[in-house]
């Protein structure tokens, strides 16, 4: 009961440090509201996001199609909020995978050190080694697309940081008198790992995911813009504005391009205030 209680004091104590940084909290409701929108598609929008009326194609905003259609008829306000769903599950699923691939190996190399941790850090230089948009597209070609090979590629090229942000950390908790303490009341190696360290590397981890989902959602649209994302008939942020990257449609059709550009920058900012306030809070070299 008494631990429960201190970590019901001590998370209510990083709210309410939260809940002073005014651009936090700014990034906290745009990111609630966006994904509660993205949840409600259906309810926000009587349209689905593939269904085709050629009669009705190039329609600018009105108040049958809020954000218009585009040239296949398609309701481009369902189209955002479905679009929603997939971009926001890749960045987010990815930034998960790779903060868990990179957490795991960073205990075991930080905690036990010698030869695992040697060839770890140096498969991690490796991969730092190369731009990781770049090894995401040679991924890509051998993998090929899909939203959860996508998911998948981003899990692979993203656990450096994460990895280096725990195995440095892990170096120094090991030292530490609670884990001898630990030791000398015959705990186990894999306890003391993941019990007793672990919980006190997890707040800049946390604060990883954060900014490196906003990075996500970015190289995902980029990705569907270029034709190497998610197949197009999947609708995501990325692809529609690949479908309307024509000049003509940019010059005289600017509902098509204009709304997912704004919510991806707008998700993106809301992400990077709230990451800047959980660094802040969490961040114990803050």
């Amino acid at each position: 009961m008494g631990t429960t209680a201190a970590k019901s004091s001590l998370a209510l104590r990083n709210w309410e440090k939260l809940s002073i940084n005014k651009l936090a909290m700014v990034g906290f409701a745009i990111i609630s509201v966006m994904i509660l929108c993205a949840i409600l598609a259906p309810v926000l929008s009587s349209y689905k996001p593939d269904e085709i009326d050629l009669s009705n194609r190039l329609m600018p905003p009105s108040g049958e199609h809020l954000l218009g259609t585009d040239k296949l008829g398609r309701d481009v306000f369902a189209r955002l909020l479905y679009g929603a769903r997939v971009s926001i599950l890749i960045g987010l699923s990815g930034a998960l995978g790779g903060a868990l691939i990179g957490t795991v190996i960073g205990c075991f190399s930080g905690y036990l050190g010698g030869w695992f941790d040697k060839i770890t850090l140096r498969i991690s230089e490796i991969f730092m080694t190369f731009p990781q948009l770049i090894l995401v597209l040679i991924l890509v070609v051998y993998i090929g697309q899909g939203l959860f090979n996508l998911i998948l590629i981003f899990s692979i090229t993203g656990w450096t940081g994460t990895y280096r942000l725990v195995r440095g950390r892990f170096l120094s908790l090991r030292e530490e008198n609670y884990v001898d303490a630990c030791r000398a009341f015959g705990i186990g190696e894999l306890s003391i790992m993941f019990r007793h360290i672990l919980p006190n590397t997890l707040s800049p981890v946390i604060v990883t995911v954060t900014l490196t989902t906003a990075g996500y959602i970015l190289a995902e649209s980029g990705l569907s813009f270029l034709g190497l994302g998610v197949p197009s008939g999947i609708p995501t942020w990325g692809n529609i504005i690949n479908a309307a990257k024509a000049v003509d449609v940019i010059r005289n059709n600017p509902w098509l391009w204009l709304p997912p550009g704004l919510a991806i920058s707008l998700f993106v900012m809301g992400v990077n205030f709230l990451g800047d306030g959980l660094r802040d809070v969490l961040d114990p070299n803050q």
